[in-house]
């Protein structure tokens, strides 16, 4: 175990990016983005069907932090990764989440191409840009740890363990006294190198479930949090003060309706699932903006369990909400732009995570007092004393310590010889323990 000692750094929302799956059949009519007004505005068509007087909303309108619109995988990573990592590698915890319906983009978003170098996703680049921070920093020893959770039908797995056997009752979620969650029975696997850790994603990704359905062949059917445990401590100077810190990267399975999907069976069984916890997702979310709110229900979920540093926690938190710009997914737009809205609202409290190693600490003690006895014995000698004694006294000492007291008592010396505090200390123990023995005789 290890003492926490943490610097405040004051709150900050939740950071929240759109971005649009490029598409021949974007909806023009229907959808505008402005990405120069990080805008994004949406226009239904009333349904005649319905009458001429009906309450169905035609007009909605968002604003975001930023909005990207049919742009590169380098400028998604520049705008929504770069900073949370750099932040990461100076002590902080981050969170970069994908959001959005099945199919809108999340996976590429998150992961891309592991095959194209220019068509990465954050996480490739999230290593590659910590292995770069590190190489750039000789003085700091780093250790990386690599951890890979999967949340499939509401079960936990370990995608770093062999066959992906892990039972999901073998992980389990723990919080500690100041709220912060970690993980027993997870996997924590070290990443000496770039190579090591992207290694650790490739063996991840091939034990992820995939599923097929109409709105696409390749589908998440879990969510999953591929996580960077990262610790730090100074080559140069003191170094039982260690930073940890944590980057979560996160791709939640898609929100589907499962009349569109065309799930049935062991599908239908996983949509259920997904769907029932993005709905978990969403009453934490509307919790944490709701100012009259005490109780936020974290545990309903193991992903609002696992994410709560995220949500509103020590965190710096980003989600990017993906969107998909055709007009048979319109609903499903303002959905997710809906929720990210809310998201917005969410204020995280970050602060750099400074651990002081205990046993380094005391290595630490036990090598100055050797020091300073060694400057006592120094000046003792310079002052031309004879050998004096720092250390706690024996049995013997104290016993003549009592009788050097007694003379002084009975009058047979003018003056009791002190050498040092301690000496001082040891008199005034025999002079208690002598009067305890007068007042029982």
């Amino acid at each position: 175990a290890s003492s926490s000692l943490i610097i405040k750094m004051g709150k900050g929302a939740v950071r929240v990016v759109v971005r649009t799956r490029p598409t021949a059949n974007f909806a023009h009519g229907v959808l505008t983005v402005k990405p120069e007004n990080a805008s994004v505005d949406v226009f239904i068509k009333r349904k005649e069907s319905q009458g001429l007087v009906n309450n169905q909303r035609t007009n909605y309108s968002f604003r975001f932090d930023n909005v990207l619109h049919n742009v590169s995988q380098d400028n998604v990573y520049d705008d929504c990764g770069r900073d949370i990592v750099a932040n990461v590698m100076n002590g902080y915890n981050g969170t970069i989440m994908a959001y959005g319906q099945t199919g809108a983009g999340k996976t590429y978003t998150m992961t891309g191409g592991l095959a194209d170098y220019k068509v990465r996703g954050m996480v490739p680049r999230a290593i590659q840009q910590v292995f770069s921070e590190i190489s750039a920093r000789p003085e700091q020893a780093v250790t990386v740890r690599i951890s890979y959770l999967e949340i499939y039908n509401e079960t936990l797995f370990d995608l770093l363990t062999p066959g992906n056997s892990a039972n999901g009752d073998d992980i389990q979620i723990l919080d500690d006294a100041k709220g912060a969650i970690s993980t027993r029975g997870l996997t924590k696997a070290v990443a000496a190198t770039e190579e090591d850790a992207l290694n650790l994603l490739f063996e991840g990704e091939a034990n992820r479930a995939i599923g097929e359905h109409q709105l696409n062949k390749a589908s998440s059917r879990s969510h999953c949090i591929f996580t960077l445990h990262i610790e730090q401590r100074s080559r140069v100077e003191s170094s039982e003060r260690v930073l940890q810190s944590k980057l979560h990267l996160v791709d939640l399975a898609g929100s589907e309706r499962v009349s569109k999907t065309g799930s049935s069976g062991v599908v239908l069984k996983e949509a259920m699932y997904i769907n029932r916890s993005l709905s978990f997702l969403e009453q934490v979310v509307n919790a944490l903006t709701d100012r009259g709110r005490d109780h936020v229900p974290f545990r309903q979920s193991k992903l609002t369990h696992y994410m709560r540093d995220s949500l509103g926690g020590n965190c710096k938190t980003l989600m990017v909400a993906n969107i998909w710009g055709e007009e048979s997914h319109i609903d499903e737009t303002i959905s997710t732009l809906q929720f990210a809205t809310r998201m917005m609202k969410v204020r995280t409290e970050a602060v750099v995570n400074v651990q002081l190693d205990p046993a380094l600490l005391v290595k630490k003690y036990e090598r100055e007092i050797k020091e300073l006895k060694q400057e006592l014995a120094m000046h003792d000698a310079l002052a031309g004393r004879a050998k004096v004694q720092y250390e706690e006294y024996d049995e013997e000492q104290r016993y003549q310590l009592q009788q050097q007291i007694r003379q002084y008592v009975d009058g047979e010396i003018e003056e009791l010889p002190v050498q040092n505090l301690r000496h001082v200390r040891e008199f005034f123990g025999q002079f208690k323990v002598l009067f305890h023995i007068s007042l029982a005789s």
